[in-house]
């Protein structure tokens, strides 16, 4: 896999992670744990995707 196309996956998956933190935010079932959870995956996947840019240019 090229770099370009890691950070489009990786791109990809920031933004479902954003959709799944959206849908936990406004449903009532889901604690607080979970959405703590899905930020740090969230934050992680930016991280990579910071450090993969950061490491082509």
């Amino acid at each position: 896999m090229t770099v370009q196309a890691h950070l489009e996956s990786l791109e990809k998956k920031h933004v479902a992670l954003e959709e799944e933190l959206h849908v936990a935010q406004t449903s009532p079932s889901i604690n607080d744990t979970a959405i703590a959870e899905i930020k740090r995956r969230k934050l992680r996947v930016k991280d990579e995707i910071q450090r993969l840019r950061s490491s082509v240019h």
